[in-house]
């Protein structure tokens, strides 16, 4: 039974997209820290060796599997009627499903941009971004700026998403996410009412607030930052 297993899973010839989809596999299942080319080997029934004619060490592994999901969150193509407003808010949702979908991309989404700018992931979000906020009208002297804005804004909260899946992951047995926010809003309902207006006031929109529809939210506060710097956009 062993061999017939090996056989099958071999049955697919090894190739750089074969290694970097199960290396894909492996992070979504047990995360980076056990991301190993021992594992690779294991799970693709298959020698070391094999593997590293392919892909030389785990950095380059992580990079490539980090820039398969970012091609395949980016790659939605507008409607033929969507604005560049609108589509930047399917690529800025592709990658924010991404993160919620793949709990390792959003700490190597950092990891390449302040490392590794010049590999292919840095460009390829850039590229997806600013060909929209080209299309808006942007001057070009604002490009690089509107852009990091936007992208910074979906990592934050990319950054934020995964710490609070870890987080829930962690909560007490048989504790909710909602019980967790309904206690939430509660110490904040109980702050002190001198110090803390603004807080107490909005404790109940802590409480039932929407991930996905807080995160589009902001994306549509930054655009609308962005929009203001189009010439004529005051008197439009």
């Amino acid at each position: 039974m062993g061999a017939m297993t090996k056989r099958t899973a071999r049955a697919e010839p090894l190739s750089r997209e074969r290694i970097v989809r199960t290396a894909v596999e492996l992070l979504d299942t047990a995360g980076a820290r056990k991301l190993t080319f021992r594992a690779l080997t294991e799970r693709l029934a298959t020698g070391p060796g094999a593997i590293y004619w392919h892909v030389a060490n785990k950095d380059e592994l992580l990079a490539a599997a980090t820039d398969t999901v970012v091609a395949d969150a980016v790659s939605v193509e507008p409607g033929a009627g969507d604005s560049p407003r609108e589509a930047i808010r399917s690529v800025a949702l592709g990658l924010y499903e991404a993160t919620e979908a793949h709990p390792w991309l959003a700490a190597q989404l950092a990891e390449q941009f302040a490392r590794r700018p010049w590999g292919s992931v840095a460009p390829r979000v850039f590229e997806a971004l600013g060909r929209q906020v080209r299309a808006l009208g942007v001057p070009e002297s604002g490009w690089f700026t509107a852009t990091s804005a936007l992208m910074h804004y979906v990592f934050g909260v990319a950054g934020q998403n995964a710490a609070n899946t870890d987080m829930a992951a962690d909560l007490p047995e048989g504790e909710t996410r909602t019980e967790f926010l309904e206690a939430a809003s509660r110490a904040w309902e109980a702050l002190d009412p001198e110090a803390y207006a603004f807080t107490r006031a909005v404790a109940g929109q802590l409480r039932d607030h929407d991930d996905r529809q807080q995160f589009l939210a902001g994306v549509d506060l930054v655009l609308a930052g962005i929009e203001a710097s189009v010439p004529g956009a005051a008197s439009a």
